[in-house]
């Protein structure tokens, strides 16, 4: 089944960035996103089946953190949850490619309900990014 089977219904989400090229090059080739239709002033990425959109909007909003697991987690943030295999790959790409990590690649909740592989990122126009894989995917919604 193909995420575009799948019976989880897929989700928009449109983002700021302040450089459209910068924003072209991080999804595009740091990320391996596939673009798709785009203007002057937005791009569409298709990410995993889902559309995701970068939008010219130079303002920014104040950033926002709060503590989690000892980290302070930028607020807000968005991303996928991967299997533990892709985690690991998909953090060795980044560090490969150079990226400075809000929160480097680490086990959360370790041996705990919840456990996860989680690692936190900006884009060039410092939008957060956290990307996790649970230990176990039944428990990705546990209390």
């Amino acid at each position: 089944m193909t995420v575009l089977d799948s019976p989880i219904p897929r989700f928009h989400l449109a983002m700021p960035v302040d450089d459209l090229d910068a924003a072209r090059h991080f999804y595009g080739e740091v990320l391996g996103l596939e673009q798709g239709r785009s203007s002057q002033t937005w791009i569409d990425w298709n990410l995993r089946g889902h559309q995701f959109v970068t939008h010219v909007a130079p303002e920014r909003a104040q950033r926002i953190h709060n503590p989690v697991d000892c980290h302070d987690v930028p607020v807000p943030h968005f991303g996928l949850i991967l299997t533990v295999e892709e985690f690991r790959t998909f953090a060795e790409r980044l560090q490969a490619a150079g990226t400075t990590f809000v929160i480097e690649p680490y086990v959360r909740f370790q041996g705990q309900t919840g456990e996860q592989w989680t690692m936190f990122f900006l884009d060039p126009a410092g939008n957060a990014l956290e990307f996790k894989a649970f230990a176990d995917d039944s428990q990705v919604f546990a209390a």
